[in-house]
């Protein structure tokens, strides 16, 4: 076995991602790219797979949303990973405005995952700053996950506000924790209720005003 001092998850788990990921609507992403570099670095036979259903198609569907299952395979120890083809708000597509380009995107967001569940990066999804030992200290840095109470993720990091901020701003507007794209819906959801009840309130007012009754 490669690097047999050490365990795969052990090797992979001890790099630094941090210079390789980017930020996108609160979310860390790491590069498909480097993941798939790093780990062929130093596991040079390692491979990866794109499963595919009974028809040949490389994505999955339930006739409502599509999703893609990929694996890779380090020393015959294959991490497999399932993974929906989503839009840019992480939300899934329907089905029948599913392209190729979406299906791609989803592929390879799959593979780093399962790259990570070999232990590339897997701090990322974990929500830690860096991976385990190399903070100076030897000490595992680590953060309590804080999710969203209106659809059940993450909350991560926006522009310049924490994660942190994002849960608590929430809180204090709607009474609960929320990611950003959860919020803002739902401050828009809240702004045009209140805007189509005023309209009725109007009409109302008028209604009291005229000169007869109001036949039901």
């Amino acid at each position: 076995m490669e690097n047999s001092k050490k365990s795969i998850f052990e090797i992979l788990n001890a790099v630094n991602v941090n210079e390789h990921t980017e930020k996108k609507n609160g979310l860390t992403y790491l590069s498909w790219a480097w993941a798939w570099q790093e780990v062929k670095k130093v596991y040079p036979r390692a491979t990866y797979k794109v499963y595919e259903n009974d028809q040949g198609w490389n994505y999955f569907t339930d006739g409502k949303t599509c999703w893609v299952k990929t694996g890779v395979t380090i020393d015959d120890l294959e991490h497999i990973e399932f993974l929906p083809v989503m839009d840019f708000r992480n939300k899934s597509i329907p089905a029948e405005n599913v392209t190729s380009f979406d299906v791609n995107k989803a592929i390879q967001r799959s593979l780093t995952k399962a790259c990570a569940r070999h232990g590339l990066g897997l701090y990322i999804y974990a929500g830690e700053d860096l991976p385990e030992g190399s903070d100076g200290s030897g000490e595992k840095v680590q953060k309590e996950e804080l999710i969203c109470s209106r659809c059940g993720g993450v909350i991560g990091k926006y522009g310049k506000n924490s994660a942190e901020q994002i849960a608590s701003a929430s809180k204090k507007m709607f009474g609960k924790q929320m990611c950003f794209n959860c919020a803002h819906e739902t401050k828009e959801e809240q702004r045009t209720y209140q805007e189509e009840k005023k309209d009725q309130d109007e009409v109302l007012s008028e209604m009291g005003n005229l000169p007869f009754p109001i036949q039901d």
